[in-house]
């Protein structure tokens, strides 16, 4: 039997970086592919940005993309709080898609756009769950007879969350307005925030103004109360980033 005390320790080399729609964690869907307005380019770096690594991935709708969360801390926990079970409830850091785990390891599945080799190799994605300057490790093509379970369970997460109504102030409106790609952003920032990017454990009657970078600009938000009485987010202000 191995001596668990002789364990190899492997060493990663990023092939690329990830630049996105999140300048920060805060915001960033728990989830890939829950924001499918989201878009993401991967660039592969040197040697792997050779058009010859990617040859034939066109074929392909959908990546795997093995990445570092780069943004979490080394420490880990054997035991987390989903944001699933509302914050509160603790399972193991394996029963989990946590991001703060022994090897800070991630795994995301992304619809892949276009593929651009005039300089070098970029991947144009789309619903990826990754923020900006995440090094990439590895991307391997989406099999869908081969990586979608039958008869799968999903434990405590059985389904989708549930979404919340977005509304914006007259002042956002008119922030979004005067923007070319105004209406593509408001259905960006609706897609981010129905998500509900709050800590789970904040209190849904709080007044507290939330700030969440997204792109080029911060969107300042809260809670409200939205169509037909239920919950919701209501976007107070839109202001580019200097």
């Amino acid at each position: 039997m191995p001596d668990p005390t002789q364990a190899s320790h492997f060493s990663l080399t990023p092939i690329g970086i990830i630049s996105s729609d999140y300048p920060d964690k805060f915001g960033v869907p728990r989830q890939p592919g829950l924001v499918t307005a989201a878009s993401a380019t991967l660039e592969l770096v040197s040697p792997y940005n050779d058009p010859l690594c990617v040859r034939g991935l066109e074929d392909f709708s959908h990546l795997w993309v093995s990445f570092i969360f780069h943004r979490n801390p080394e420490r880990w926990s054997p035991m987390v709080r989903p944001p699933r079970l509302g914050g509160n409830r603790k399972v193991g850091v394996f029963a989990s898609r946590s991001p703060n785990r022994p090897n800070r390891l991630g795994l995301s599945l992304v619809a892949l756009e276009q593929i651009d080799t005039r300089k070098g190799v970029r991947l144009h994605l789309k619903g990826a769950d990754l923020v900006d300057g995440t090094p990439v490790i590895d991307i391997k093509p989406y099999l869908p007879w081969a990586d979608s379970g039958t008869n799968a369970r999903a434990g405590f997460a059985p389904a989708s969350p549930g979404l919340l109504n977005v509304r914006f102030s007259e002042a956002a409106e008119k922030a979004l307005q005067m923007r070319h790609d105004g209406q593509a952003l408001r259905e960006l920032i609706c897609q981010v925030l129905e998500q509900d990017p709050r800590p789970a454990y904040h209190d849904d009657h709080s007044e507290r103004v939330y700030g969440l970078p997204l792109r080029d600009v911060d969107v300042q938000f809260e809670m409200g109360q939205g169509t037909g009485g239920k919950r919701g987010i209501y976007v107070l202000r839109i202001a580019s980033r200097g």
